[in-house]
């Protein structure tokens, strides 16, 4: 069977990647709009509404506007932006978040993609917090370094300019300091935690590659565990799915020499999950690529979960 696709923001980063997943696919038909009609609402409204899918890659604002050019009750809308993650009439696009959760994507026609720090965040608390190890008003502290693509074409054009100038980017930067990133409400609402952590991000002189690192101390868990035990509470919960990994609890082999390679998912669908410390302080790592599992990768995975068709086609 053929589906038809369109991607409402084709020329975005987002965008660009989930064509170049679909492009290779037999079973699908890109719908693709003119570059000169791209703000046509009424061109953009036939295409959206002939799709089967249609993926939103666009600022939040425009996102809802194309929400509102629907009348297809068949038309399974995927929107990447922030617009919709926490509404409860859409469904969080995350497979891995509960056992329930791929019947709720195959049902639905308006699933929301999830956000990169907030999918590697989630990933690597919900477990805790599901298994009452955290209760659920623990404030976490945790940051996240990424790569710049995260920051879109402006950023990208940014580092890539400085790439060729006197005046180049070369060390990390911290940014979100007000403390208030935009990610903060699925972080909460998809681990089940009722205060927002503290959360930092770092974009880093590097195209793309993502790592969420979480600060555990025993005095926030509800029972004495070594490391070992939390390890393997994540074990259990991600056991048997394809695109999560978790770690064995070693330093050595987790690392190259000391070091955390933050780009080792890059081009994979993949999320990384490693407990690092001893039983005085503990460190939650997950790593992905920010523009597959962060982004591009999750939502192709979400539609093939949404259509029926196999999980992992057109992801490696």
């Amino acid at each position: 069977m053929t589906y038809t696709v369109f991607v409402d923001g084709q020329e975005g980063t987002t965008g660009l990647q989930i064509n170049e997943y679909l492009a290779q696919r037999s079973d699908i038909e890109l719908l693709k709009i003119d570059s000169d009609k791209r703000k046509d609402l009424a061109e953009r409204k036939r295409l959206i509404n002939e799709s089967d899918v249609t993926f939103l890659c666009l600022p939040d604002e425009a996102a809802k506007e194309s929400v509102s050019l629907v009348d297809n009750p068949n038309t399974c809308i995927i929107d990447a932006s922030t617009a919709h993650r926490v509404n409860p009439a859409w469904t969080f696009g995350l497979p891995e978040l509960a056992k329930d959760q791929r019947e709720k994507i195959r049902a639905a026609k308006r699933i929301a993609n999830p956000g990169c720090h907030a999918t590697a965040f989630i990933l690597g608390l919900r477990p805790l917090v599901a298994s009452g190890l955290l209760a659920v008003d623990t404030q976490i502290a945790a940051n996240s370094i990424t790569g710049y693509s995260g920051g879109g074409k402006s950023m990208i054009a940014d580092y890539q300019a400085a790439s060729t100038s006197a005046t180049q980017l070369k060390a990390p930067r911290p940014y979100a300091l007000g403390l208030a990133h935009k990610h903060l409400p699925e972080m909460c609402a998809y681990t089940g935690l009722t205060v927002a952590p503290i959360f930092q991000p770092i974009v880093g002189p590097f195209y793309k590659g993502l790592a969420v690192t979480a600060y555990l101390h025993p005095q926030q868990f509800t029972r004495k565990v070594s490391p070992a035990d939390v390890q393997q509470i994540l074990a259990d919960y991600y056991a048997g799915e394809t695109f999560i990994r978790v770690a064995p609890f070693d330093l050595a082999s987790s690392t190259e020499g000391g070091f955390f390679n933050v780009e080792a998912n890059n081009d994979t669908n993949r999320v990384d999950l490693f407990v690092f410390g001893t039983e005085e302080r503990m460190l939650i790592v997950a790593r992905l690529d920010n523009l597959g599992k962060g982004a591009s990768g999750a939502a192709v995975q979400a539609m093939n979960v949404h259509l029926g068709v196999e999980e992992t086609l057109g992801l490696i």
